[in-house]
């Protein structure tokens, strides 16, 4: 279970790294992490899916130049 988690960790940095050029790429980028990350935590993948995109499309649209 440890290592899922650090693997879980891991992918969910790699879709923050990865924001997207535009707002549709954004939400779809964090979704696929937020689902990925709920997956391997035996979470709610809808809701790690709904989590994921909000996130990554906030950050994005606030520091667009760290994306």
């Amino acid at each position: 279970m440890r290592k899922l988690t650090q693997i879980s960790a891991i992918v969910a940095l790699f879709g923050l790294a990865a924001c997207g050029d535009t707002l549709g790429e954004q939400a779809l980028i964090g979704a696929a992490a937020g689902a990925g990350t709920a997956a391997a935590v035996d979470g709610d993948i809808a809701t790690g899916a709904i989590v994921g995109a909000g996130g990554n499309v906030a950050y994005c649209q606030s520091y667009p130049e760290r994306c």
